[in-house]
């Protein structure tokens, strides 16, 4: 039997058994030509998600800023609604009533520290100074809802520290009452010191940051 025989009769009889082997070998490459694709199905998913976040990401800043821009109170534009222009009158009126009154308040308790600083009379500056100090809290307490809690904020603490400040002159005062020692003596340095400290350094910053704050809120750039 030659070699052609021979090979013809093994073909025969391993037939099923190659037809299996090549069965399982095209079964091979269908997965792995699935896993191939299935990979690339996954990446562009993942580019999909995260171009859709990208977008989202931007939409959302641009609404953010459309949102600031609409809540300007002293920038409206063309689109303004009247509801929005009702709003920045509203907080504008409260603003053109409590500064005048805060004003008052700084220069009449800054003569009042004066006069008892220079040992003169300030029994009537010492009453203007206390109700300065009560007409502007009335106030602010009547358009606090109009105005920008920044605002409200540093009003607030403005009338708080003028108060410290005229309860420590008045009772520099009343040591001035008592028989001159070097106990009230140096009890009358300290408030003396106290009463330049809050009226001429906190009070004098909180004064510029109010009017600084009202400025950017109030007034309209065309």
């Amino acid at each position: 039997m030659d070699t052609g025989q021979l090979w013809n009769l093994l073909a025969l009889d391993n037939l099923p058994l190659l037809l299996a082997a090549a069965a399982l070998l095209f079964a091979l490459i269908a997965i792995l030509l699935s896993m191939g694709a299935r990979s690339r199905h996954q990446e562009q998913i993942v580019t999909l998600r995260e171009r859709a976040d990208w977008l989202c990401r931007e939409v959302d800043d641009v609404r953010v800023v459309q949102f600031n821009r609409a809540s300007e109170p002293g920038t409206p534009t063309q689109g303004s609604s009247a509801l929005d222009e009702a709003r920045y009158r509203a907080e504008k009126d409260a603003y053109d009533k409590i500064w005048p009154q805060v004003w008052h308040l700084y220069e009449r308790l800054g003569m009042f520290l004066r006069a008892v600083e220079a040992g003169e009379a300030a029994g009537e500056l010492r009453l203007d100074a206390r109700h300065a100090a009560l007409e502007a809290r009335s106030l602010l307490n009547r358009n606090r809802p109009f105005c920008s809690e920044v605002i409200e904020g540093l009003t607030t603490r403005l009338i708080d520290t003028e108060i410290k400040a005229h309860l420590a002159a008045c009772q520099h005062l009343d040591l001035l009452k008592d028989v001159s020692n070097d106990s009230s003596s140096h009890d009358r340095r300290v408030l003396q010191d106290k009463c330049h400290s809050l009226h001429e350094g906190d009070a004098r910053d909180l004064i510029n940051q109010l009017a600084s704050s009202i400025r950017q809120r109030t007034i309209r750039i065309s």
